[in-house]
């Protein structure tokens, strides 16, 4: 089985994107939306209102993952140690 989610991208565009409970992964190129929501929940313990893709200039496909209200995207960074 491929790892769908590959890394969280960290930068002055996605912090901001926090205010909004979203988070900025990349991942396989392959990788569907709902099987991007599936993993990810899976993974971190969360549950996730909608993903957004999008393929970057670089070739890289870059997932937007909002979390619902109940979760906060900067908490699961912080436990991660990435914010």
């Amino acid at each position: 089985m491929v790892m769908l989610i590959k890394c969280f991208l960290i930068n002055e565009k996605t912090t901001a994107e926090l205010e909004k409970n979203v988070l900025t992964v990349i991942v396989d190129k392959r990788a569907k939306k709902n099987r991007i929501k599936k993993e990810f929940e899976k993974l971190f313990g969360v549950e996730v209102e909608g993903v957004n893709t999008l393929i970057t200039p670089k070739g890289e496909k870059k997932a937007y993952i909002k979390l619902k209200k109940e979760y906060s995207a900067s908490d699961l960074l912080s436990k991660l140690g990435l914010f």
